[in-house]
């Protein structure tokens, strides 16, 4: 008589999520250190206007790249649900339609933008000094736009089968030879041509093609989900259906990162105000936040995702343990940062500067504010939760809400009475608002109509 087979223990929800954000969570910060070490590449080997012209191109950047991450999450959440409910081919519907709607967009961002970037980038109030050297490296960035869309889309995708190493690794091969090619390039090494200011954008073209290459042998050889094949070439093409779904998850976060751009250039207009010492704190500050934050956001991505697999297996009991997983675990690891932050915050803002004043001001923003990151984090489960159902537009409409109606009056009506202290106390302010108002329409609103009417799969 044989024994009977053990019945295998289920993984823990909460190493589930901690196998998912490791590579997210280094993902993020990988990406934030290539920005970074690329401009201190151009500011420290070709000077501070090669530095201004590089950054004057960035508000246009952004505005792209918010509409790429939009399309990436909702095209993530729609694989995932695809995932949870074993339709390999609906995947690559999915995935075809935004591949081909992301190269569609690239292109003509590049046939339009690039040859216009000099008036663009005068319409922007780019400075007469600088404009040249900036419309150079906007065009050879703008004509990228198609390769570099494909690339962003590619790697966000796999998020939605719970493949978070893929793009961590991808990201990294990228960012190495970015790095070694941008000053190869403005010094002219190895019998290279100078490139001058468009040595970081054609060092970004050449990474990202490469990463590109690698990435479809890699997925194939791996006999990955989304590997590139006759199925995924069979839809590329425009499934409007599809797209329409994507759109509606997508488009709405993309807005509410234009929103949050704008936001932080209202706040700091308010801090320049009170000079280039304010400024530098706000910049430093910042910078550290945003570190402390990564988990944060992380977190909401990867209880986005779960979600997503857990509605397409009609697993949806699973959704409340999801939400307090991420809650939990939000508390545990941005609450550990921001406690190191905050015992070690004068040596960590000695990173950025050694101006006594600027050190003070900085270490006021971090004492203030850097507490409601915990509470950003706990806000944004709420709403990620909620995305993978393709509830999108309460959680977004919310979250503007915070920003435009709470963090922006209430700085600039603090700063007019306490100083930049009322600035930078209007985060923790905003913070509070969005996670009381998300969770309020999660238990109330989401939850009750989820328990009442049942949740239904988007693919």
């Amino acid at each position: 008589m044989t024994a009977p087979s053990a019945v295998p223990t289920p993984r823990p929800l909460w190493r589930t999520f901690v196998a998912f954000l490791g590579p997210l969570i280094l993902a993020n910060i990988l990406q934030s250190l290539s920005g970074t070490l690329n401009n201190v590449y151009v500011g420290h080997m070709l000077g501070v206007k090669a530095l201004a012209a590089v950054s004057a191109f960035f508000p246009i950047l952004f505005f792209f790249i918010a509409f790429i991450i939009g399309l990436g999450s909702g095209a993530a959440v729609l694989i995932g649900q695809a995932w949870g409910a074993k339709k390999p081919e609906a995947m690559k519907t999915v995935a075809g339609t935004t591949l081909s709607v992301g190269f569609a967009v690239g292109l003509a961002v590049a046939l339009l933008g690039g040859p216009f970037a000099h008036a663009l980038l005068g319409w922007l109030g780019t400075p007469a000094d600088i404009l040249q050297d900036a419309t150079l490296y906007a065009s050879v960035m703008l004509y990228a736009m198609p390769g570099l869309f494909v690339y962003l889309l590619a790697t966000a995708m796999m998020r939605g089968v719970g493949d978070t190493r893929t793009p961590l690794r991808t990201l990294a091969l990228s960012t190495s030879i970015g790095l070694v090619l941008t000053p190869t390039f403005i010094r002219g090494w190895f019998g290279l041509p100078q490139l001058g200011v468009a040595s970081g954008a054609v060092a970004t073209i050449i990474s990202f093609t490469i990463a590109l290459v690698w990435l479809a042998f890699f997925l194939r050889r791996r006999n990955h989900p989304l590997a590139p094949d006759a199925v995924l070439a069979r839809h590329l093409w425009v499934d409007f259906g599809v797209l329409k779904t994507v759109l509606k998850i997508g488009v709405p976060t993309g807005v509410q990162l234009v929103v949050i751009s704008i936001a932080e250039l209202a706040l700091l207009s308010f801090v320049n105000s009170f000079g280039s010492d304010a400024t530098a704190a706000y910049g430093a500050g910042t910078q550290i936040i945003s570190y402390v934050q990564f988990p944060a956001m992380s977190i909401a991505i990867t209880a986005s995702i779960l979600g997503a697999q857990a509605i397409g297996s009609g697993n949806t009991d699973r959704l409340d343990a999801i939400t307090r997983t991420g809650l939990m675990l939000n508390v545990a690891i941005t609450g550990l940062l921001v406690v190191l932050a905050l015992l070690f915050s004068r040596s960590v803002i000695g990173w950025f500067t050694t101006n006594t004043e600027v050190m003070s001001l900085a270490q006021s923003l971090l004492h203030i504010s850097l507490w409601s990151s915990v509470i950003f984090g706990m806000a944004s489960v709420f709403s990620g939760v909620m995305r993978a159902s393709g509830t999108v537009m309460a959680p977004t409409a919310i979250s503007i809400l915070a920003i435009a109606a709470v963090e922006v009056p209430v700085a600039w009506m603090l700063s007019r009475h306490i100083g930049t202290d009322g600035i930078w106390a209007a985060y923790p302010a905003a913070f509070i608002a969005m996670f009381v108002m998300q969770g309020a329409y999660y238990g109330l609103v989401w939850r009750r109509r989820a328990q009442r009417f049942g949740i239904r799969r988007m693919v």
